[in-house]
């Protein structure tokens, strides 16, 4: 274990609870450190359902691209805890992580505070002491009561496509779960806006409105389709004519236009543009698996990939990328947690799928049984059956049919662990 990991396994006891939505807090153990959120580099700050991480990923691509030095921090990490927090585009060095955790630990006097909280504090000490053009910042839930929601006047906000997911938290319908995101919209700051369903819109709209923060949103100042084998982004000043995305899939295509619009705002060039589309990376997100152990036990005919996607518009996001791969038989192997709409992820995804295998996610206190995945699964019209973790279950597959296509789906912490033990 490293000293990091020491450190973290600590900070995990200081709170009852796992999630506790408030920034009394934040605000605390900030001021305790001398408010290191007021000097860090300028702030783009992205809340939403779904597309945070790969919005993020592909801003970053634009913006180092024109040469600037970008800190990212996001959430969760799938292998390793350095992941969350980029300073000038390199993940935290263990020595530097460690000590800045200690630092806020001992600032934070043992007090209540969560995991997510002092973690995200840590994250913000670190950016001040660093260099760098600009802080891409991450909403972990929600967005008006998310500790990264304590930046007075970020340069820009962004909101990714909203949609129904952590309902205890964020309540049951959409405009109240839109209420929560467009919480990060400060005044006068312009707020990038993804494609949204109205009823999400028009509540982004009237907290923009409130607050005099100019909206560019798609659809209305914005917009993106793709075009002859790539896709063409347009606004008020102008057009791009880019290759397809290189993070896999048709909902990538949004995500790409919410990037790019936020980088035009930003001032980025042609040659950005193209950056953001074709050098963003962004592991779990339908990812092809090449090498490890498991890529191993599926053989040299099979294909493995690795989707962390895990709420009905992320099955839906899955369903459409499947449904423009070229015909395979594809199997499932998946996992979930206890808190999700299992039935509602794998709805749109049993048309596409010849099989189901339900895992628990391993380590993992709030995984849903393997039996109950399976139920579901079968209650949606998917063949579904159990293994006891991924190895067993690819190595089923495989026996049955070599060629298939394996997609290891329903969880980033089932991906995590995936990407850990494959190596």
């Amino acid at each position: 274990m490293s000293q990091s990991d020491a450190i973290l396994d600590r900070l995990m006891s200081l709170h009852p609870k796992v999630i506790d939505l408030s920034l009394d807090r934040m605000h605390r153990l900030l001021a305790a450190l001398g408010n290191p959120e007021r000097r860090i580099p300028p702030v783009i700050h992205i809340a939403g359902t779904n597309g945070k991480g790969s919005t993020q990923a592909m801003i970053r691509a634009g913006l180092q691209a024109g040469g600037a030095r970008v800190h990212a921090y996001t959430s969760p990490h799938l292998a390793r805890f350095h992941e969350r927090i980029r300073l000038a585009g390199d993940l935290i060095a263990e020595a530097d992580l460690a000590a800045t955790l200690e630092e806020c630990e001992a600032a934070n006097a043992a007090q209540p505070i969560t995991f997510f909280e002092i973690t995200t504090a840590a994250a913000f000490l670190a950016f001040s002491r660093t260099p760098a053009d600009f802080t891409l910042l991450e909403v972990g839930l929600g967005g008006r009561l998310d500790a990264t929601n304590v930046i007075d006047s970020p340069r820009l906000t962004v909101i990714t496509p909203v949609s129904i997911d952590h309902t205890q938290y964020l309540g049951e319908t959409l405009p109240l779960i839109a209420g929560e995101k467009a919480g990060i919209i400060k005044r006068g700051v312009p707020v990038i806006v993804g494609p949204q369903q109205d009823e999400a819109l028009r509540v982004i709209e009237a907290k923009a409105s409130g607050l005099t923060a100019p909206v560019f949103a798609h659809g209305q100042h914005w917009m993106i389709a793709p075009d002859r084998g790539g896709m063409i982004y347009q606004d008020d000043h102008g057009l791009w004519d880019l290759p397809l995305p290189n993070l896999i899939g048709p909902h990538q295509i949004q995500n790409a236009g919410t990037a790019l619009a936020a980088l035009r705002h930003l001032g980025a060039t042609d040659a950005q543009a193209r950056a953001a589309a074709t050098q963003a990376e962004w592991p779990a997100r339908m990812q092809r698996l090449r090498h490890g152990p498991l890529v191993d036990l599926a053989g040299p005919q099979a294909e493995l990939w690795l989707d962390g996607g895990h709420n009905p518009a992320g099955g839906e996001a899955l369903a459409a990328t499947l449904s423009a791969m070229p015909p395979r038989p594809t199997h499932l192997v998946c996992g979930m947690l206890n808190t999700k709409d299992i039935a509602g992820y794998l709805r749109p995804l049993a048309a596409h799928a010849c099989s189901l295998t339900a895992i628990e996610i391993p380590g993992e206190p709030n995984t849903l049984p393997a039996a109950t995945t399976a139920g579901v699964a079968a209650s949606v019209g998917m063949i579904a059956g159990m293994a006891d973790d991924a190895a067993v279950a690819v190595s089923a597959i495989v026996a049955r049919d070599p060629q298939a296509r394996i997609l290891i789906c329903g969880s980033l912490y089932l991906a995590g662990r995936v990407l850990r033990e494959n190596g």
